[in-house]
């Protein structure tokens, strides 16, 4: 317990937040993927059975046709592919047991997010009658990156060292053009959505580590949550996990993208580690970068971390991956060079004008 000012001066005791940080070697990596389950013959989305879920790796989401894979805490990105592969395949054969299917993408290209159905646990059903038509409308599956950090502090301080990089991550990532049977003229539909909930985007700027626990308890204590995870920034300190969890890009469609990200978010906390403490990232920038990687992806123009001037997503990422180079290389990977010809959501495009969605849909379900 610690003891803060209470009525009058007198302490007042409150709990702490339990947490792992240091208890596992640091730059560990664990990988999140959100996947939709669809009808094998319509490819509609429909409910995976709660009974084929672990609760592990195999997890629940908001969504009933929704599956969260969960990796433990690998070494290396290289043994957190090989997992999410094994994960994969065996969330597949538990799909095709119940005639289903599974796709990662983004949005599900004709699905309408709120004729889904809702997972019926007590907290995500909390959060729907709060949250309204915020909450119904977060059809949308993300890719989720842990990396392990010595401690609360180096976790706080390496979360403003990255910050400044993320919409790069959202504009290469972009894969979600479409929503409920048509074009949104976004290239991260989910990027826009995601916006919506309370609590998103860029978190605010904390001037330790103890002042963030402070705001997340206080959410609960007053009970606009049941727990900190409630708390949906693109990215934020995980206590429990002892990580610096990354929330920021598109589900990829294919694993090898996934394990690309996690090695260059490994790799950029790493480096800022190495950097040490820097002065809070501009938000007011991060906004507008933010939003102009959701329009335009890979094509977007960006404000440079370091300036005033505009680059191009693309370049930035080039320059990233070679700021990064040295600490990918010491943890035994190199540049995921696949991420700089990327661009998801304009093959969905692509396809989608040229053979229909249903050509498109059917794409994602094979390249899954």
């Amino acid at each position: 317990m610690r003891a803060k000012p209470g009525p009058a001066g007198l302490p007042r005791l409150r709990a702490v937040i339990p947490q792992a940080f240091g208890q596992s070697r640091p730059f560990t990596v664990g990988i999140e993927e959100e996947l939709f389950a669809l009808d094998a013959t319509t490819l509609e989305p429909r409910p995976f059975p709660q009974e084929r879920f672990d609760g592990q790796r195999l997890k629940a989401e908001l969504f009933a046709s929704v599956v969260e894979l969960n990796t433990g805490v690998c070494e290396s990105v290289e043994q957190a592919a090989a997992e999410l592969r094994e994960l994969r395949a065996a969330a597949k054969g538990r799909a095709a047991e119940a005639g289903l299917v599974l796709a990662a993408a983004g949005t599900w290209p004709t699905a309408v997010p709120e004729e889904q159905a809702i997972t019926q646990d007590p907290g995500y059903l909390a959060f729907v009658e709060y949250a309204g038509s915020s909450a119904r409308r977060q059809y949308c599956s993300g890719l989720h990156v842990h990396v392990g950090v010595p401690s609360a502090e180096a976790c706080m301080a390496a979360l403003e060292a990255v910050l400044p990089w993320l919409p790069v991550l959202l504009a290469v990532s972009a894969n979600s053009p479409y929503l409920a049977d048509r074009e949104t003229g976004l290239a991260s539909t989910r990027g826009e959505i995601l916006a919506l909930l309370p609590r998103a985007g860029a978190p605010p700027v904390f001037e330790s580590y103890e002042e963030w626990e402070e705001f997340a308890e206080r959410l609960v204590r007053l009970g606009l949550a049941d727990q900190y995870t409630r708390i949906w920034w693109d990215i934020r300190p995980h206590p429990r996990f002892g990580t610096l969890e990354l929330r920021m890009p598109d589900q990829p469609t294919q694993v090898e993208v996934s394990a690309a990200f996690a090695a260059l978010f490994q790799a950029l906390v790493a480096t800022a580690a190495e950097a040490g403490m820097r002065a809070p990232a501009d938000r007011g920038v991060y906004a507008q970068n933010r939003w102009a990687a959701a329009r335009f992806g890979p094509a977007a123009e960006l404000i440079h971390p370091d300036g005033d001037r505009l680059i191009g997503a693309r370049q930035l990422l080039t320059e990233l991956l070679d700021r990064v180079e040295p600490a990918a290389r010491g943890l035994g990977g190199g540049k995921p060079t696949i991420l700089e010809g990327l661009r998801q959501a304009d093959d969905q495009l692509e396809i989608g004008r040229a053979e229909g969605l249903r050509s498109l849909e059917e794409r994602l379900v094979a390249l899954t």
